[in-house]
């Protein structure tokens, strides 16, 4: 990697709708799902799991039906090692190649005698009601554990597939976990699936272990734990949500009708295509709700609302729409939301700290800092908060990216997984409890803790670059100097945690950049920001991109890490 000038190109088509030519096929989708067997020798083709499970396309041969079998098969060898035999909660999205895949892993599963709970009347699952559903039957138990797979690639266009596990502590399955999983898996896919157990689908619907479990009204029954919905109805402030067709669909009108609130729902259609979205910044459909150009159909209906709010497919992501400033950016909305949550949750203990990764806004800890709580800075992926969350010593957590949990009203945990729905809702608390929405409440901390501009660059790297990224060292940077001010710290490791953030991170005065490789894709990606303004970011970003290349080169060439 040379350190030449990598730019964002914005698609032309970035928050236009989208056009008839650019939707997926969803036949061929599912043909090829069935059709095309992995290559276990290409690497692509393998079995890979990145910050969220592994994810891929039946179109490359990435996630097809072998994948699912050989995944699922390694699952259930796992829980035995582990001695897990609760049951399995079972939730699926609302892409195209999310029901075959639940058709796969249910034949795998009934085979292996797994008693899995499916949900009812074939209901679309939020990864949070999942991460709820374990947590909730696992609560006060020393056995019989339970567990879950979430069928899900997030936000990502609409030919992606995805596949994660959450073991019984309700998250996002750690690497120790996610790297043995990834390991059998591969052998079986190199064996031809000798070793896999299946049954028929309609077999393993009717099998004794498969049961239905009410996903949604277990999760939406218990959100006044976590919501002060009392506040928000007294003052019956006008919301609306966009569910930009994923999985918590139906969620939104059960949690409107359930605590009376004055909430409409303005788009309720479910299409694998996802024809009804606004195309996202470099030209793919991609449902993002923390993308202006994605996002731009509720930011065009902001003004019929108080609040207005969107989560992403699998619904662990928030946008936050206010009249005041549109789109929040995620960093200034997680900013507002631990401000709020910090003075308004009086029975969460004083020795609560604040979660968030390294690549999140230094606002978040200004804003902790002065609350007089602890920040946990930790690599990126929700994994690294679930233990946190589980026992109640992290309080709110939160990804650049959008993803966020918190505690519930008393200080015990609510999901230990991403849970866009809660965030949504308490953006309607704050502007109902303060008067004024989270864009105007993020205006005030910007006068006490200093104006922030962010911005993430994506640019192509191999995978022997990549490998590289994830191993640099700090005696690799060998500038002192960053955008004019004295480099302060070089990170490799997270400060909460110590772990490796799989990239380096470089701390000036005002500003700092972070360089890691994508766990999913074929890129790295830069992070960086300053409290001096936009000027000063891109001198930022600019010099980011040749100390990364230099100390690549450095690397390359066997510079001692």
């Amino acid at each position: 990697m040379t350190a030449e000038k990598i730019t964002e190109k914005i698609s032309p088509l970035a928050g236009k709708p989208a056009q008839p030519a650019m939707l997926v096929d969803v036949p061929k989708l599912v043909t090829a799902y069935y059709a095309l067997i992995p290559d276990w020798t290409v690497p692509v083709q393998r079995v890979a799991f990145g910050t969220s499970g592994h994810r891929g396309s039946s179109l490359e041969a990435s996630f097809n039906e072998w994948h699912i079998l050989s995944i699922t098969q390694a699952i259930c060898l796992y829980r035995q090692r582990q001695c897990i035999d609760g049951p399995l909660f079972l939730g699926i999205d609302t892409h195209a190649l999310s029901e075959p895949a639940y058709a796969s892993a249910l034949e795998v599963l009934a085979a292996n005698g797994v008693e899995v709970m499916l949900a009812k009347n074939g209901e679309y699952t939020p990864t949070p009601a999942v991460s709820h559903a374990i947590l909730t039957y696992n609560r006060g138990r020393t056995n019989r554990f339970a567990d879950g797979i979430v069928i899900t690639p997030s936000h990502n266009p609409p030919e992606s597939g995805g596949f994660k596990y959450n073991p019984p502590h309700g998250g996002p399955a750690g690497v120790e976990i996610t790297g043995w999983i990834e390991s059998r898996s591969n052998e079986f896919l190199e064996k031809n699936l000798a070793e896999v157990k299946r049954m028929r689908f309609e077999s393993a619907l009717r099998a004794s272990t498969t049961h239905q479990h009410d996903f949604l009204n277990t999760y939406v029954n218990d959100l006044h734990n976590v919501i002060d919905v009392d506040v928000i109805r007294g003052t019956n402030i006008s919301m609306g949500v966009d569910p930009l067709g994923g999985a918590g669909i139906h969620y939104w009108s059960a949690i409107a009708d359930h605590y009376r609130l004055n909430l409409a729902v303005v788009n309720n259609i479910v299409d694998p295509t996802f024809r009804f979205m606004t195309i996202d910044w470099d030209g793919k459909i991609r449902m993002d709700p923390s993308s202006r150009y994605a996002m731009q159909g509720l930011i065009n209906l902001k003004d019929r609302y108080d609040i207005a709010f969107a989560c992403d497919t699998d619904h662990d992501r928030h946008g936050i729409v206010t009249r005041s400033a549109g789109l929040l950016p995620a960093d200034h909305y997680l900013s507002v939301a631990v401000y709020y949550l910090l003075q308004y949750r009086p029975k969460w203990g004083n020795g609560i700290a604040i979660g968030k990764t390294v690549v999140s806004s230094q606002i978040i800890d200004r804003v902790t800092a002065k609350l007089g709580r602890k920040l946990y800075e930790v690599p990126v992926g929700f994994k690294w908060f679930a233990n946190g969350l589980c026992d109640g010593s992290l309080g709110f957590c939160g990804e650049e990216s959008a993803g966020a949990s918190f505690l519930r009203l008393d200080g015990t945990v609510w999901t230990t997984d991403k849970d866009g729905i809660i965030p949504a809702l308490l953006s309607a608390e704050i502007t109902s409890r303060m008067g004024r929405d989270p864009g105007e409440i993020y205006r005030q901390l910007e006068e006490e803790f200093g104006h922030s501009v962010i911005k993430r660059i994506d640019a192509p790297a191999t995978r022997e670059q990549k490998g590289l990224l994830a191993k640099l060292s700090p005696k690799q940077v060998h500038s002192s100097d960053l955008a004019g001010e004295k480099i302060k710290d070089i990170l490799t490791r997270a400060p909460g945690n110590h772990a490796p953030i799989g990239g380096i991170k470089v701390i000036a005065e005002n500003g700092w950049f972070a360089a890691r490789p994508s766990g999913t894709e074929d890129i790295f990606k830069i992070y960086a920001e300053s409290f001096r303004g936009t000027d000063h970011l891109h001198h930022i970003v600019e010099e980011a991109q040749a100390i990364v290349g230099d100390a690549l080169a450095a690397a390359s060439h066997g510079e001692p890490a």
